[in-house]
């Protein structure tokens, strides 16, 4: 009988990394990359005006600070995926992927670079979720297995 292992991340990974450092290191990849799409964007002339004409009623102070909590929490999702235990940890890397993820197909642009990175992105958010999903308790006594 086959049964999934309970540390996922030896699926794909090195034995060598432990689940937690795996989840946050693909949480520092996300958080890279969305930076590296904001700051890639800069560089588009009219991107202001673009975003002026797409905000509508929204003012756009109010559009920065939804960007600026979703980079918030892929920040803390470096901390969190590091230090909590797996009961807390596992749901919790679920969630705010799954709250990523909705964030960056929401606000998708068409240029190229950000498709891009939206799909590298996607990928590794995909890639936490499974990994917290598959994460099952091990036997040994370590303390941020259990």
């Amino acid at each position: 009988m086959h049964t999934a292992p309970s540390n996922p991340s030896k699926t794909f990974f090195s034995n060598h990394i432990e689940t937690q450092t795996l989840l946050s290191i693909l949480w520092i990849v996300v958080m890279l990359n969305m930076l590296k799409a904001d700051i890639l964007s800069l560089f588009i002339p009219g991107t202001a005006q673009t975003l002026a004409k797409t905000a509508g009623d929204t003012p756009i102070p109010y559009l920065m600070l939804g960007g600026a909590v979703m980079m918030e929490l892929s920040i803390i999702m470096v901390f969190l995926s590091y230090t909590l235990k797996r009961p807390l940890n596992r749901p919790l890397n679920i969630i705010a992927s799954t709250i990523t993820i909705v964030f960056i197909w929401a606000g998708m642009v068409s240029y190229p670079h950000y498709i891009f990175i939206a799909i590298v992105e996607t990928l590794c958010l995909l890639s936490i979720i499974y990994i917290a999903w598959s994460w099952r308790p091990t036997t040994s006594h370590s303390k941020n297995t259990t």
